[in-house]
């Protein structure tokens, strides 16, 4: 009986940099065809929005700024619910999405829906932490997090508006470690603020 002889393995060629011939072919297409296809790829898939979002800056229309930063939290806080207790992959990129929208919320002076947003974030981000096996996530949350309880300690919303929405992030966390330092300042602070 005669043996097959081992095929010999041809190495894989080595990835080189698209951006030459990429530039070259994309330098043949018109400026209203880029966009075209720049609308249609972001209409088609959110990373690739968040990022067009991120590097040109965009200003995103305040109605349009509230879904996508709900969209941005739950594609941020998704995970397979078959992995849990493992050290399963997050997307970080729409964490950083959901940072600068809040930032950008508190900038254009809409704090109440980005404590809203916030509340949200707690409740699926926390959900996502205690599913996780090390919580490599808290970080990213906590980030988004911060903005908006720097703009919370200056703020001047009803002092019982404020120490109800510590409660209530307080209670959404369900590992109970989320800025809860932080977070307790706050209401104490705000709890014992004169009544308005």
């Amino acid at each position: 009986m005669s043996e097959r002889m081992p095929k010999k393995l041809i190495p894989l060629p080595r990835r080189t940099d698209p951006g030459p011939w990429l530039r070259k072919a994309l330098a043949k297409r018109t400026k209203g065809d880029l966009i075209d296809a720049l609308v249609k790829m972001a209409r088609e898939d959110r990373p690739v929005l968040r990022r067009l979002a991120a590097y040109f800056e965009l200003q995103t229309p305040l109605e349009d700024l509230l879904a996508e930063t709900r969209q941005a939290i739950a594609d941020a806080t998704a995970f397979d619910e078959r992995r849990i207790n493992y050290n399963f992959s997050y997307d970080g990129e729409a964490y950083d999405h959901v940072q600068r929208n809040l930032q950008r919320l508190i900038t254009l002076g809409q704090l109440r829906p980005a404590m809203e947003l916030s509340l949200e974030l707690m409740q699926q981000g926390s959900y996502q932490v205690e599913a996780s096996d090390e919580g490599l996530m808290t970080d990213d949350i906590e980030a988004c997090l911060r903005p908006v309880l720097k703009a919370i300690r200056t703020c001047d919303l009803p002092a019982a508006d404020v120490a109800t929405w510590c409660a209530q992030m307080l209670k959404a966390d369900r590992v109970g470690f989320i800025c809860t330092k932080e977070l307790r300042e706050l209401q104490q602070h705000f709890e014992a603020s004169p009544p308005e």
